[in-house]
């Protein structure tokens, strides 16, 4: 059967990534006719001269009057080799808050890159940003390579500059390749007008490169308590969705942050009984003994050295225009649980350029940047890189319940201080 991919189409405004979406949805044969003939439509009152194949993901009135994509558009695909789920994240600066959702649970980052107008700084955020959100593995698509005569030079600046940007970053698997979107040179089909490039396709590229598990988990599974079900017997259910490994009858396990410990005395879904349950199922738990529990408490393995705490250091990606000081009070909410919090400390912001931690006293919109924080009731929080479910938290108003940020608990490799 074929394995499901996930990937993120990400870049600065303009450089093309609905349209490569749409390129490669048309030329996979994956939208129907009465779609085709919509966008045709659409394209024609707009004064398009031929269909705007960005119109296969920009379906907002405000996108494509606009000419922009707005929100996260995600379509599925499926070629006799692999499936897939794409994110096309818009590219606007306004926007960056929406990039970063569709880059969270992406195994893979897709930068697209005007060539003719070269790397810009939005892009370079962008991949910041997705690397921060654990994805390892990128693919630059050159795009617009028509425009600039398919020059090898050009594409080789934007690739050097890429590749530089990627190491910086820990990014894993690297790949660079010439396309125009527009056209579809390079897309599924190969890029006759560079001869000088023997690649890849995108195409075959996505449809073979590892397609790593999003749940990263380090082995040691990990529950929040979502649901407390109580059954007609007396005895209560624990429910959750189950994150970072499998878990099984009969294992020992303690409950964060009590500190208490039992055995799981049974697994189950709807559907009846489990004798193993894995990552990304939502499962409920029957525990041994009367445990005081309640909605937000983590349940993980009695060996684990997970601990619960009150002090964060986060790398933290900015959306509020009130700009992030020290002595900031917001809530975080973490899985299941929201509890206040204040900053306690702000350590710098991230220049996207270079990489390097620069001093600040308050983090604005759309920067990236580390701070420590202080909660008032303890989470059991794994660093980002081992758990990306409970190593991230959400920064909200705590008055309008707006987001205000994205956060990743510290992970053991630094930025250049």
């Amino acid at each position: 059967m074929a394995d499901l991919l996930r990937f993120c189409a990400v870049g600065s405004v303009d450089d093309g990534k609905s349209t490569l979406i749409g390129r490669l949805l048309h030329d996979t044969k994956q939208l129907f006719d009465d779609q085709v003939e919509a966008m045709a439509e659409a394209s024609k009152r707009r004064g398009y001269g031929s269909v705007e194949l960005a119109f296969a993901t920009d379906g907002l009135r405000a996108e494509r009057e606009q000419g922009i994509t707005i929100d996260v558009a995600y379509r599925y695909a499926q070629t006799p080799r692999r499936k897939f789920i794409i994110a096309d994240c818009p590219g606007h600066e306004q926007y960056t808050r929406n990039m970063a959702t569709g880059a969270s649970t992406a195994q893979a980052a897709i930068v697209v890159v005007d060539s003719a107008k070269g790397l810009r700084e939005q892009t370079r955020r962008h991949l910041c940003i997705a690397s921060l959100m654990g994805v390892r593995r990128v693919i630059v698509c050159v795009n617009k390579m028509d425009l600039i005569d398919w020059s090898r030079e050009v594409f080789d600046q934007v690739t050097n500059e890429m590749k530089s940007l990627a190491d910086k970053l820990g990014v894993e698997e690297f790949h660079s390749l010439p396309i125009s979107a527009l056209s579809g040179q390079g897309v599924v089909e190969p890029a006759h007008d560079a001869p000088w490039y023997n690649g890849p396709t995108f195409l075959e590229l996505i449809e073979t490169i590892p397609a790593s598990s999003v749940d990263m988990g380090n082995g040691e599974f990990r529950l929040a308590v979502q649901w407390i079900l109580r059954n007609p017997d007396g005895t209560r259910g624990y429910a959750g969705m189950l994150s970072g490994g499998p878990i099984r009858t009969g294992e020992a396990v303690v409950i964060q942050p009590s500190g208490r410990q039992s055995k799981i005395v049974s697994v189950y879904n709807f559907d009846g009984p489990l004798d193993v349950a894995w990552p990304g199922s939502s499962v409920t738990l029957a525990i041994e003994g009367d445990i005081d529990i309640s909605r937000g408490d983590m349940i993980v393995p009695a060996t684990s050295n997970l601990s619960s705490v009150q002090e964060l250091t986060l790398t933290v990606c900015w959306f509020s225009d009130r700009p992030l000081t020290s002595k900031s009070r917001f809530a975080v909410k973490h899985t299941t649980r929201r509890t206040p919090a204040i900053v306690s400390k702000i350590l710098g912001t991230i220049d996207v350029n270079n990489l390097e931690l620069q001093e600040a006293d308050e983090i604005c919109a759309n920067e990236i940047g580390r701070i420590e924080i202080q909660v008032s009731t303890p989470l059991a929080a794994d660093d980002y890189m081992s758990n990306r479910t409970t190593g991230s938290l959400v920064i909200v108003d705590p008055h309008s319940n707006a987001t205000l940020g994205a956060a990743m608990v510290e992970r053991s490799r630094e930025f250049v201080s």
